[in-house]
């Protein structure tokens, strides 16, 4: 037969076990909140990937669209703009690195490191100087690619810094093509 403080002592155990369980979930379940609010919200998790249909975007055009709260230039080329791009002499740029996000680390600042597509025909590329983070304008400059006129960097068809303060090419940010007519960023 057991003995009344045997008992005792099995039912305070409990209480200190059956207390301290609770303390912990009440704990957690103050903390969680949060350290739930740390997490991105849904509309920047949104903002994170982005779908673009470039079936309307004829040669020589170009689309910005904005990804992650910056301006993306998706630009359709030419066969001249393509053909004027390649033949540039990779020694003379100011950046000779391709800053492209798909390519290899470290690859050159050639047209075919910086093209989206194989043919050279598709460009997309972050529409941000890489000076002081200004916006670009399309279709000028003294190379016909995009000039920003706060410092005057200018900008050639494959987004290489040609002239100006910039020390960067534009970077060419992760997209890659889903069927024809669709890129994915």
């Amino acid at each position: 037969m057991s003995h009344p403080e045997d008992q005792a002592g099995t039912r305070r155990d409990f209480l200190y076990y059956f207390t301290g369980g609770a303390g912990v979930v009440a704990a957690a379940g103050a903390v969680w909140p949060l350290v739930n609010q740390m997490n991105p919200s849904a509309d920047v998790q949104a903002l994170s990937s982005i779908r673009v249909d470039t079936s309307g975007v004829e040669p020589g055009q170009q689309l910005t669209v904005k990804w992650l709260g910056k301006p993306v230039f998706i630009r359709r080329r030419t066969e001249d703009e393509i053909t004027a791009e390649r033949a540039v002499d990779i020694s003379t740029l100011p950046d000779p690195l391709a800053r492209n996000a798909n390519g290899q680390d470290g690859a050159d600042a050639s047209d075919e490191n910086r093209a989206l597509d194989e043919g050279g025909e598709w460009l997309v590329q972050m529409g941000v100087c890489t000076h002081l983070g200004c916006v670009p304008l399309a279709d000028a400059g003294e190379f016909g690619g995009w000039f920003c006129p706060c410092h005057g960097s200018h900008y050639d068809l494959s987004g290489r810094i040609r002239k100006g303060p910039a020390p960067e090419n534009l970077p060419v940010p992760p997209a890659r093509f889903d069927g024809d007519d669709l890129i994915l960023g």
